[in-house]
């Protein structure tokens, strides 16, 4: 088996050229693959989500995408998240305010090597996400790519984690918004 990660995307404000959150996440995702010799398998379903906390930013787009890596080459977490911020900086990410609105999100959320879940607590990154399994963004669209996936710390599915939390705004876009995103064919 080889090495796993889920990567969550989102965007609430336009790219550097105008284009929509919607499009700019979808040109993240195709920029994903391939990343360090990583192939995207599955690309969840988009999602219009409110912004967590609650403000008065602009809703925002949020989808997942599952990565495998060849047997050969082990996926180094740091290495991982350094490249995840080449391509959010590549969107027009400008780092300031925490929970500020941008252009593009890009977040390591878990990963599974060969031997089990990399569980990470006091090194960037940490794994899993420390936040993961409180967003309805990230465990919705995990349904969509991994639907048996099970928290590596909680021992808990998406499934439950996600029917446990309290009403967050999570709609998946209409299939006609959805065309165009799949990576090498493949749409979950």
């Amino acid at each position: 088996m080889s090495s796993r990660a889920l990567i969550a995307l989102g965007a609430n404000l336009p790219g550097p050229d105008g284009c929509s959150p919607l499009l700019t996440c979808r040109r993240a995702a195709a920029m994903l693959d391939g990343t360090l010799r990583g192939r995207v398998v599955a690309l969840s379903r988009w999602y219009a989500t409110a912004p967590i906390p609650v403000s008065d930013q602009p809703p925002y787009i949020n989808g997942v995408a599952l990565m495998a890596f060849p047997d050969e080459a082990p996926v180094d977490p740091a290495a991982l998240l350094a490249a995840l911020m080449r391509i959010e900086a590549a969107c027009g990410r400008q780092r300031g305010v925490p929970n500020a609105a941008r252009t593009l999100d890009l977040d390591l959320i878990a990963i599974t090597a060969p031997g089990g879940p990399i569980l990470r607590v006091s090194s960037d990154p940490v794994l899993p996400h420390p936040r993961a399994h409180l967003r309805a963004f990230v465990l919705a669209p995990i349904l969509d790519v991994d639907p048996g996936w099970k928290h590596p710390v909680l021992g808990t599915s998406a499934k439950a984690l996600l029917a446990g939390l309290d009403s967050q705004e999570c709609q998946a876009l209409p299939d006609r918004e959805r065309s165009g995103y799949g990576i090498g064919g493949r749409e979950a």
